[in-house]
């Protein structure tokens, strides 16, 4: 009962801010405007990036695949993909306190995967995802400082390039650190992903596909978000796409919302002003990209609904029991992206 109770609060404080920030955002802005930026988006250019984060499930399932196999586990390819798409149902419709990754390990552990293998291959999954984001964020920080001038938002983005820079390599060498330290019962299931995800990368056989597949999920959602934003009348160049979309992704992925709603239109209006977007395009142009999410989702939730795991689900079950997952925490992670 307490467990519940704890789950229904942050729910409701996840709630309350994105509604506090969605406020916030359309208190400033010609709300005619954008509502008929919304009613007269261009149907085939939201067709075009309905139709790109719809291919994007299958890189997310490739790349997953390929860590699962580098754990020694061998998941068919659509098994992987309705269990995928099943994720992103609890992630962006029902609300839940069960986010989809903790839905992941539990389908995987009706499919007979261990503990340990079904949480790695799930965190490491979120993070190999980060890393590309960081990757290229980094390769954007020179185009960044040669089209923007706005020194604050450079210090800003900059500024979270470097954190996930530094965050990335402090996990990624914990090992080298006095064995006394990494002993640590707080530290060491951090050291043993850090191992697993430097493994991967840098060792497995397949590392280049498995940076690649990363990388090409993030350019997938700038390009997505490109064909909004000239479906909107948005001048934004597949350049600036490039760049600025990268920290909204990041942004949006810290769970402190619901499924990103209000983080994510807060940051579509703030870097794509940064191209000179106007801020009812720019929010057109994130509640488009959001609405695209649901309607991914509902699709999952189709494939849920045939899903033989069904019966026996329960959502209490599936939250005690990826929470006492060794390591769990590494990857509970409820956001709707990527």
């Amino acid at each position: 009962m307490q467990s519940r109770f704890k789950h229904a609060a942050l729910f409701s404080v996840k709630l309350l801010l994105s509604i506090a920030v969605l406020v916030y955002i359309a208190r400033g802005l010609d709300l005619r405007q954008l509502r008929d930026h919304l009613v007269s988006v261009d149907p085939v250019l939201f067709a075009v990036a309905l139709a790109l984060i719809f291919f994007q499930t299958f890189v997310l399932n490739g790349r997953w695949e390929l860590i699962m196999r580098a754990l020694g586990v061998s998941l068919d390819w659509l098994a992987g993909w309705r269990i995928l798409m099943i994720s992103l149902w609890f992630n962006q419709v029902l609300p839940s306190s069960v986010g989809g990754d903790a839905v992941r390990i539990w389908l995987l552990r009706q499919r007979d995967v261990q503990w340990p293998e079904a949480v790695k291959g799930v965190a490491a999954d979120r993070f190999t995802a980060l890393i590309g984001l960081i990757v290229l964020m980094v390769a954007g920080l020179p185009f960044l400082l040669s089209r923007v001038s706005n020194h604050a938002a450079i210090l800003a983005i900059g500024g979270l390039t470097v954190a996930g820079v530094v965050g990335t390599l402090v996990l990624l060498t914990l090992d080298r650190l006095p064995k006394r330290f990494i002993a640590l019962p707080a530290i060491a299931s951090f050291v043993r992903f850090g191992t697993l995800v430097r493994f991967l990368l840098l060792q497995s056989e397949r590392r280049a596909l498995l940076l690649g597949s990363a990388l090409l999920i993030h350019l997938v959602t700038a390009a997505a978000c490109y064909a909004l934003a000239r479906g909107v009348g948005a001048q934004l160049s597949i350049l600036d796409a490039g760049i600025l979309i990268p920290p909204v992704v990041l942004l949006t992925a810290v769970p402190i919302s619901i499924s990103g709603w209000g983080v994510r239109e807060g940051a579509m209006v703030a870097c794509l002003g940064l191209a000179g977007v106007p801020s009812e395009q720019a929010l057109s142009v994130s509640l488009l990209l959001g609405a695209i999410s649901v309607i991914i989702g509902l699709v999952g939730g189709v494939i849920w609904l045939a899903s033989p795991e069904r019966g026996s689900y329960s959502a209490d079950k599936a939250a005690k029991a990826a929470e006492d997952a060794p390591g769990y925490g590494l990857g509970n992670e409820a956001s709707s992206h990527p």
